[in-house]
């Protein structure tokens, strides 16, 4: 196992918890493996293990885009993560009030949509 992966494998868990890698990894088959392998070293051991930008603010920013490029299904996991990562309910609505000034208001609608429905499956009190 090469340094990056070992690196995205380690800041992976620490921000999507030890269940969520553990699931996507009982999933994995053959077919998928290589695309495991790309977002574990690529996203995770090289964009997320990069200390510039601090955890908290690389989980609005991965928010933002998200929403603003309609890519809703992950929104709630990284909602979740929020609470390894630092950013606020109130973090998350600025981000997405930003997606709604330059991306749209109905993308910025959805994703607040799936936060509020994430956040209270969390028990977390809006």
């Amino acid at each position: 196992m090469s340094d990056r992966m070992k690196e995205g494998a380690r800041v992976r868990r620490s921000v999507l918890g030890d269940a969520h890698v553990d699931r996507a990894e009982a999933a994995q088959t053959d077919f998928d493996a290589p695309f495991q392998r790309l977002i574990t070293e690529g996203a995770w051991g090289t964009v997320w293990a990069d200390d510039t930008i601090p955890a908290r603010e690389r989980s609005m920013l991965t928010l933002s885009l998200l929403a603003a490029t309609g890519n809703f299904d992950e929104i709630p996991m990284h909602i979740r993560a929020t609470a390894s990562t630092g950013a606020s309910p109130q973090d998350v609505m600025q981000a997405f009030l930003h997606v709604a000034v330059y991306a749209g208001v109905p993308r910025a609608n959805h994703a607040i949509k799936l936060a509020k429905q994430t956040y209270a499956e969390m028990g977390v009190d809006l």
